[in-house]
């Protein structure tokens, strides 16, 4: 069973699946190659982002305050992202949020049950829409250690 111990770091994402409870096909809602880190930190606070391999830039000669708010829609489609506090209980993790792009998740709590097999991280949850219960499953990878890490460019 997973420990808290287990999950302090930072995990890199390989893939995002949902399967249906009404038919026998998979989705990808950022696509099949998508980018996202999820870091769990000592202090018991985590933050996940999420973003499509791909994204579309905003316009560069346009001040961002002027960009029409159905391009910027878009472009924010691609990408999804919250935070706050976590614990675990059971084989699963719990994720209160507290910060979120999407305004209906903060003061939600997220449930997912964490599997972990070396250095790889499943977390799995299911949700509801209408009839049809959707059973997502998010594969994460450790990151290398800092000192590993190559240097940064600045």
């Amino acid at each position: 069973m997973i420990s808290r111990d287990d999950l302090i770091g930072t995990w890199e994402l390989e893939s995002w699946t949902i399967g249906y409870s009404d038919r026998d096909v998979f989705s990808y809602p950022y696509g099949e190659e998508p980018r996202g880190l999820l870091v769990y930190a000592n202090d018991g606070w985590m933050s996940a982002s999420i973003a499509r391999h791909e994204r579309d830039g905003l316009p560069e000669d346009v001040p961002y305050r002027k960009i029409p708010d159905a391009l910027k829609a878009e472009a924010f489609s691609s990408y999804f992202h919250y935070a706050g506090r976590y614990r675990v209980r059971d084989g699963d993790v719990i994720h209160y949020v507290t910060q979120s792009l999407n305004p209906d998740f903060p003061g939600t709590e997220q449930l997912r049950h964490a599997e972990l097999d070396g250095q790889t991280l499943v977390l799995s949850g299911k949700d509801q829409v209408g009839d049809v219960v959707r059973f997502h499953s998010l594969v994460w990878h450790r990151t290398v250690p800092t000192a590993e890490a190559p240097p940064l460019e600045g």
